[in-house]
């Protein structure tokens, strides 16, 4: 099934009915309900966005616990990291799995899921900061990410650990255009990025927690290849 299988407007319609029904009070319940129905959506359209998300909810707790989060925070980041990539519906398979180089125009309309992801989410009275921490997965600290081109400080803590999380599983992952690249080459990746693109103690954190006995095959690290895995 493609995107364009779904009703138009469907994802954004069901959003605005949990958030606006009123027997539907905002409670920490009700939003996991909600999580869990837009990734039920997603599943008809793309197996494995879904999966990914679920390995990067995993991985970004993780690192929030190393760094001392608070329960509330923690929360809100596991639930954001869980449909980071919601705004993929509105992208068509053909691209999303394109086995060759995207084009331009190709790459940009993949770049547009952090913007469509937050306004889908945006529509939902969540309690916790979810959709302002998914808006941001895709910013660097030196304001070289998208969608707004943020910089340091403007970039919540919660949104700079869903980045790194984000970056280690794409680059570990098997894709249709690429072999998984290893668990050691995506640490390789964040350790060059880090200061410069990524929180250095979100990186630390990351490492510390992914020590070498669970690194995969060694692989060569490449230029730019956070920014293409983690589209």
């Amino acid at each position: 099934m493609s995107s364009h299988d779904l009703p138009p407007g469907a994802v954004p319609f069901f959003c605005m009915t949990v958030s606006t029904d009123p027997n539907l009070l905002p409670t920490l319940k009700l939003e996991r309900q909600a999580i869990d129905a837009l990734l039920a959506l997603q599943h008809l359209i793309d197996d494995y966005t879904p999966r990914h998300e679920s390995r990067v909810a995993d991985l970004a707790l993780r690192i929030g616990r190393q760094l001392q989060l608070s329960e509330a925070r923690l929360e809100a980041l596991h639930l954001a990291a869980r449909v980071h990539d919601i705004g993929k519906v509105d992208i068509p398979l053909d691209i999303l799995n394109k086995p060759g180089k995207l084009s331009d125009a190709e790459f940009a309309l993949i770049q547009t899921h952090a913007q469509t992801s937050y306004d889908v989410l945006s529509r939902i009275s969540f309690t916790l900061p979810v959709a302002e921490i998914v808006y941001a997965h895709h910013e660097y600290l030196d304001g070289s990410g998208y969608p707004r081109g943020l910089h340091g400080d403007q970039i919540m803590l919660e949104s700079r650990i869903l980045t790194v999380a984000d970056i280690v599983e794409s680059m570990s992952e098997d894709r249709p255009y690429r072999k998984s690249l290893g668990m050691a080459a995506a640490l390789d990746e964040i350790r060059r990025l880090r200061g410069t693109r990524l929180d250095p103690a979100v990186v630390d954190a990351c490492l510390l927690l992914c020590t070498e006995s669970c690194c995969g095959t060694q692989a060569e690290p490449q230029q730019g290849s956070a920014q293409s895995a983690t589209l």
